[in-house]
């Protein structure tokens, strides 16, 4: 059983190594084999790539469409010190995205890569609001 791909008019997919990208009429496509397929809405670009956990997910996203996915290994390393040492809490996510690295499956790394994302925009939330919440509480010991 392929895998089924619907796509509208001038949408972009990376197959293996190459970017496809769709004519100008909506395409349905049935793609077999094991070659890595990644739909336009799943690509990060270097210039996306703006924080720490889209670093990391750029670098699993390279090893999933490389052909020799170790050349990518030693980028993700370092990056994943990086995080760690920032935002300790992210550890987890870290050890999720690693094991499947290790484990070879780098679509499921990519996936938990997103996750980390997800944690990620938690993080810089709750940080802003807190640092809204002090701003304010200044305020009211100014007028109090």
């Amino acid at each position: 059983m392929g895998l089924k791909v619907e796509l509208k008019a001038g949408e972009r997919f990376i197959l293996g190594d190459c970017l496809v990208t769709n004519g100008s009429q909506r395409t349905r496509l049935l793609i077999e084999g094991d070659t890595p397929i990644l739909r336009e809405k799943d690509i990060m670009t270097t210039q996306q790539a703006d924080t720490p956990a889209k670093r990391i997910y750029l670098a699993v996203q390279l090893m999933y469409t490389a052909r020799d996915p170790r050349l990518h290994h030693e980028t993700y390393f370092i990056l994943m010190r990086e995080i760690v040492q920032a935002a300790p809490s992210a550890w987890p996510h870290i050890v999720a995205v690693s094991n499947h690295i290790l484990n070879g499956e780098l679509y499921k790394a990519r996936k938990s890569a997103k996750t980390l994302i997800a944690y990620e925009k938690e993080l810089v939330n709750h940080a802003t609001r807190g640092t809204n919440l002090r701003r304010g509480r200044q305020a009211d010991f100014k007028t109090a």
